[in-house]
């Protein structure tokens, strides 16, 4: 059996930056035990596995160790090689996913990703999680909130760059992963910055996260009183997203670059 596989580097105007992912279009789907072996053989943050035509696509998407139910920038490689091989002059790519519906669209000489707001929430017992966290990340955040992730909130953009998480603490933590954020510097170019932790499902720091903004977008909208942001990711490789508040939706705008075509033999 042969399989395409893209490397692709979204959120990305170089190769080299943004969140690289591994796409793999495929006649029909896979077993499970098969796609998650591909996914960590390729040892990318997520490879995604798409299934469908006509504009009209079922995706999923497997870090080195599970299955997730929602990933932005695999969800934007996908679309970007799409765009460029069977959906080439078309305009909107859906994806039907496990974490809902998800469109990418062209704008101009962006790729336009559409996913659900995720606005977090308050939480109980504040004190004892914001201390966990405290010994997780190595720093005390201004305050704690949760939606799938939790969202530990700084006062300082150099606060978050700073950072050197205890990976093995941030793993035990009963959330998927952690969201740390602030305002950007006044006067910089952008409104707000992020890093993002997921070590329990084998990613220590992911470079770009589209998911996190789906719940960074609603909670600094809200606190900025304003719906259209711009934001970083202060990862190694770093990424810039261009993202609006659309009701219950977020979309997360970018640049997409392919590295690497091949394919797998199994």
């Amino acid at each position: 059996m042969r399989i395409p596989l893209f490397h692709v580097d979204a959120f990305a105007s170089e190769v080299f930056r943004g969140n690289p992912a591994g796409v793999c279009p495929l006649e029909a789907w896979l077993p499970d035990a098969v796609m998650q072996s591909i996914a960590m053989e390729n040892a990318l943050p997520e490879t995604a596995f798409l299934v469908g035509g006509g504009g009209r696509y079922d995706i999923r998407w497997f870090t080195p160790e599970t299955e997730v139910e929602l990933c932005g920038h695999a969800t934007l490689a996908s679309a970007h090689v799409l765009f460029g091989g069977k959906e080439r002059g078309a305009e909107t790519i859906a994806f039907a996913s496990k974490g809902g519906p998800l469109r990418v669209d062209r704008r101009g000489d962006l790729l336009a990703l559409d996913l659900p707001s995720r606005p977090p929430e308050a939480l109980p017992s504040l004190e004892a999680i914001r201390t966990s966290l405290a010994a997780a990340l190595g720093a005390a955040p201004r305050d704690v909130l949760a939606a799938r992730d939790y969202l530990a909130v700084f006062d300082h953009e150099d606060e978050v760059r700073a950072l050197a998480p205890d990976m093995a603490r941030v793993a035990a933590l009963d959330r998927f992963a952690v969201i740390v954020t602030a305002k950007g510097r006044d006067g910089g170019d952008v409104d707000f910055v992020s890093r993002f932790f997921a070590p329990a499902k084998g990613i220590p720091e992911d470079p770009v996260t589209g998911s996190a903004h789906c719940t960074l977008v609603p909670y600094w909208s809200s606190r900025l009183g304003k719906d259209e942001l711009r934001a970083r990711q202060l990862s190694r490789r770093g990424g810039d997203l261009a993202c609006e508040l659309r009701g219950d939706r977020v979309s997360l705008a970018g640049r997409a670059v392919l590295y690497l075509e091949g394919t797998i033999t199994l």
